[in-house]
């Protein structure tokens, strides 16, 4: 939402649109870059990273069902199974969603949140892995689980093109600021971007495709292709443009 409202302030202001509608969206992007106000709502310092906040429960499972279908016949549904009521709290789960903050660099080149994150960023037991960043933590309950039938581990797991290229902007511009952490930050930058690289570009020569998303325990391609879409911002991260 940061991002969005940013965005839309910044169309307005180039469009001389100095109304009710872009005042609003600057507001909110202000609102939303208010360090302060982030840590307080969704810092954990238990596990040193940001987390969503809302009804959430752990005690969940899939099971398979006995259904009858609107046409009268009986049939087998994989359904969720909520064994606990939710309660307001963190939602747990390490994974792209716990780098947003990072992702749009509001987090200051001094804090020792930002070491936190960077040490997220580089642990091989949670986001770490030498194709890219993985998008759920390897320790996540539902890491690699099913939402529903119908619905596979989308997000729980793949490396996602787009999501590693806000890091590495993020990795980029830390590592040109000021700061004790500058240096680890140029070197995390320089083996992402290497693992990036290597991994597509081996991958389009055994396939002839740029992939959706890729696997991130072997990295080979997965989901559609060909996907021009963002997957080709991997010639932006070799050209190492982020602006």
């Amino acid at each position: 939402m940061l991002l969005a409202s940013d965005c839309m302030h910044s169309i307005g202001m180039l469009l001389h649109k100095d109304d009710e509608m872009g005042k609003e969206y600057g507001l909110t992007a202000t609102q939303l870059s208010d360090f302060r106000f982030l840590n307080e709502m969704h810092y954990d310092d238990r596990y040193g990273a940001y987390f969503d906040f809302g009804n959430h429960t752990e005690k969940v499972r899939l099971s398979w069902k006995e259904m009858i279908n609107g046409n009268g016949y009986p049939s087998r549904e994989l359904v969720r199974d909520v064994l606990e009521r939710p309660k307001l709290g963190f939602v747990p789960h390490i994974g792209y969603v716990s780098l947003f903050p990072f992702m749009t660099k509001i987090i200051p080149s001094d804090s020792t949140i930002l070491e936190s994150q960077l040490d997220l960023i580089s642990n091989k037991s949670i986001l770490w892995t030498e194709y890219g960043l993985r998008s759920l933590s390897r320790s996540s309950s539902v890491y690699m689980k099913r939402n529903t039938e119908h619905d596979p581990p989308y997000w729980r797991g793949p490396i996602w093109m787009n999501m590693n290229y806000l890091i590495l902007s993020a990795l980029h511009h830390y590592a040109q600021e000021g700061g004790p952490y500058k240096d680890r930050a140029q070197t995390i930058y320089s083996d992402l971007r290497s693992n990036l690289v290597r991994n597509v570009v081996r991958r389009y020569h055994e396939t002839g495709y740029l992939w959706e998303q890729y696997d991130q325990k072997k990295g080979v391609g997965k989901g559609a292709r060909p996907f021009t879409g963002w997957t080709s911002l991997i010639l932006l991260i070799m050209a190492e443009i982020y602006s």
